[in-house]
């Protein structure tokens, strides 16, 4: 991906924030659909993982990544009884470890469930009882993992055991555009950010460990924790340092903004107590991000002595058109919730593209609403 077209430089800011990020990984796939190309990626918190999905997926194309991320999550008859994405926060240590590499080379062993005689007719309906068998059967597997988590713990996860089978990191440096992440140094307090010449899997868990849910990640010596539990979003390169050097990328003429947090209607009364610590999480966040945004457009996008724009800062309604009784759900790791935020992403990704057509550099062309 880069600019192809002779155009002005874009750039692309994929905001943080988990349980709906397939708002984000719809809206990306959008761009693939409609050939929409970024010179500078920068991303925070679960925005990393969408963004390297999008530009070095291992074994995928990128749009086929995107997609299977919205299949992440539980099976709705599961996720009403235990509404925990087992799938994705896995047991901490070395026991659970060995127990996970162990239940995977048993499971590759097992023959394969063959050709469904009745797909034609049922594929559907045998698509769907497939998933929830593989989510059931996750969650076996989940319930009689080891754990050495006990008070002393840092963190009740392990930090993205999948990571280097969904993340192609030998590419990473090569990738076409310019790819920033963030993470807090909490030894030096100050926010890292780190290019893809330097990126490796251990940066990516830095990038999302956020506090609670993971132990701070080491690298060198020094203590990180995720980027957007203090900066949503990544505005760090295209703003000066902070001793008065210039921004990385000055040369931005248009800056798209993906951003699934800053949104009042986020902040809600809970359902329950587990909605009201994933609630705890998400409420300052929202109006982080709120406060970020607008930070960046007074200070750092416009022209003190003219009072304009520095670039053209364009931002994706990604939530316009989940549906209003849905919003209670919007947070959560069901299957549908997922697979609905996903087409709403998706949707919204056109709609952008179709809108600001001549900014991206997107030649006007027919394309399939659905995902």
């Amino acid at each position: 991906m880069g600019n192809s077209q002779g155009q002005g430089k874009k750039a692309l800011v994929i905001g943080g924030g988990a349980p709906n990020s397939t708002l984000i990984a719809g809206a990306l796939a959008a761009f693939l659909s409609e050939g929409v190309e970024f010179d500078v990626i920068s991303a925070s918190g679960a925005g990393v993982l969408m963004g390297l999905l999008y530009t070095a997926p291992r074994d995928a194309s990128p749009r086929e990544a995107l997609m299977r991320w919205a299949e992440v999550g539980v099976a709705d008859s599961i996720y009403k009884l235990f509404p925990v994405n087992y799938k994705v926060f896995k047991k901490p240590g070395s026991q659970a470890e060995s127990y996970r590499d162990s239940m995977m080379a048993q499971l590759k062993t097992l023959p394969s469930m063959g050709v469904n005689p009745f797909a034609e007719i049922f594929t559907h309906h045998f698509a769907e009882a497939s998933a929830k068998w593989n989510d059931w059967m996750h969650l076996l597997m989940s319930a009689l993992s080891p754990s050495d988590l006990n008070s002393g713990s840092l963190g009740l996860c392990a930090h993205l055991p999948f990571l280097e089978q969904s993340i192609d990191f030998d590419t990473v440096a090569r990738m076409g555009p310019e790819f920033y992440i963030n993470a807090y140094n909490i030894d030096r307090h100050r926010m890292q950010v780190w290019g893809k010449r330097e990126i490796t899997a251990a940066h990516v868990r830095a990038s999302l460990s956020f506090p609670f849910l993971y132990a701070p990640t080491e690298i060198d010596g020094e203590n990180y924790i995720e980027g957007a539990a203090l900066d949503t979003l990544n505005f760090n390169p295209f703003i000066p340092g902070a001793n008065g050097e210039p921004p990385l990328h000055d040369d931005v003429d248009t800056l798209v903004v993906l951003d699934i947090l800053g949104e009042d209607r986020l902040i809600r009364k809970p359902r329950n107590l587990y909605d009201a610590w994933v609630r705890s999480i998400i409420t300052p966040l929202v109006k982080i991000s709120k406060a970020e945004q607008r930070l960046f457009e007074l200070e750092h996008n416009t022209d003190p002595a003219t009072g304009k724009p520095r670039r053209k800062m364009l931002k994706v309604d990604l939530m316009k058109d989940v549906p209003q009784q849905h919003w209670p759900e919007i947070l959560d790791w069901s299957s549908s919730n997922m697979q609905l935020l996903f087409d709403v992403g998706y949707r919204a990704g056109l709609e952008f593209c179709r809108t600001h057509g001549d900014a991206l550099g997107v030649q006007e062309r027919a394309a399939p609403l659905a995902a």
